[in-house]
């Protein structure tokens, strides 16, 4: 059975920078509490009008350009946001349509966090069948137009930016590639890290009081996210290493979800990765979710950080709850 292969990447952020002294002016915050708990200096933040679809045109514009590939050549959009322009469509065929991949099958999947794993995941399973030769994934995120800018929605509001990250999903000889792809989740807890509105679940399904409130924004119980995300990316990273009968010490680099800075480093030393195996750029980025992974591997390929032959191990955990992790050989 062949594999599947990265064969381009490619990130797009908006050109508004907001750092954390910006952020202190509309909330109880400063620099030095953010970067305390979080490790971020500034984010991305979209003009209005800027979609998560936008975003992803210009990430899969340059993941095409580094493949060698036109939108024509495409064979299916694979999209991961939890921010979509509209409540509906979704936007993979917003972005099929902006990028002229005229007639092309758009899937959305919405797992937050973990989606861009759960997208390549679904990429593989389809290059390995033959259905498809060339699958664009996309993770974008526009989390700035909803997020709770006061002292309030601090703990949340200070974590996350706009972003996107994508990849072009290919065939390649086995031995080589994605080698594996683990998915996991565990609903019991999704109100540890929710939007409570709107939902269709309730009639109707968004009301003044709930505005009032601040139920439209994120809440997450943080010590409890960190709590689980510490026991939950190891396990993740274990289980692909053993899958494919490696060690940590035949790592050439761990890229995590970038949700905290703290997180990705406790979890470093927790497994023994060296500092310098473990990529990070949520300084500069912060939390965008299904953009994050996309985003760090476009990087880590431009800084030479990996390398033909390179085993990479990505992992994710977020919302849902969910978790995820897939190793690969470069």
């Amino acid at each position: 059975m062949r594999n599947s292969r990265i064969i381009g990447a490619g990130m797009y952020v908006p050109p508004r920078v907001v750092t954390n002294d910006d952020l202190s002016k509309l909330m109880d915050t400063s620099d030095e509490w953010i970067v305390e708990r979080t490790g971020i200096k500034e984010r991305h933040y979209v003009e209005d009008g800027v979609g998560a679809s936008d975003l992803g045109v210009e990430a899969a514009k340059k993941a095409l350009e580094k493949a060698g590939l036109k939108p024509s050549d495409i064979d299916l959009i694979i999209f991961a946001t939890l921010a979509a322009d509209y409540m509906m469509p979704g936007s993979g065929v917003l972005l099929q349509h902006k990028l002229g991949c005229r007639n092309v099958a758009a899937i959305d999947v919405r797992g937050q966090c973990s989606g861009f794993i759960y997208s390549l995941s679904i990429a593989d399973q389809f290059i390995k069948t033959g259905m498809y030769e060339r699958i664009l994934v996309v993770g974008s995120e526009v989390h700035s137009g909803g997020l709770d800018l006061s002292t309030r929605g601090r703990d949340v509001s200070v974590i996350f930016g706009d972003g996107s990250g994508a990849v072009i999903v290919a065939p390649c000889d086995a031995g080589r590639g994605i080698l594996s792809t683990h998915l996991h989740s565990d609903g019991e807890h999704y109100d540890k890290l929710m939007g409570y509105a709107p939902a269709s679940c309730r009639l109707p399904r968004i009301t003044h009081q709930m505005l009032d409130e601040g139920l439209q924004f994120a809440k997450m119980d943080g010590k409890f996210i960190f709590r689980m995300a510490m026991d939950k990316f190891p396990a993740a990273i274990e289980e692909a290493l053993q899958a494919n009968g490696y060690t940590i010490n035949d790592l050439d680099l761990f890229i995590p979800h970038q949700a905290n800075l703290r997180i990705s480093n406790m979890v470093g030393k927790k497994m023994g990765i060296p500092d310098d195996k473990v990529f990070n750029n949520i300084q500069k980025y912060g939390n965008t979710t299904a953009g994050s992974i996309p985003i760090a591997i476009t990087e880590a390929l431009d800084q030479g950080k990996i390398k033909d032959g390179s085993l990479v191990c990505l992992a994710a955990f977020g919302s849902g709850l969910t978790w995820a992790s897939a190793l690969i050989r470069w």
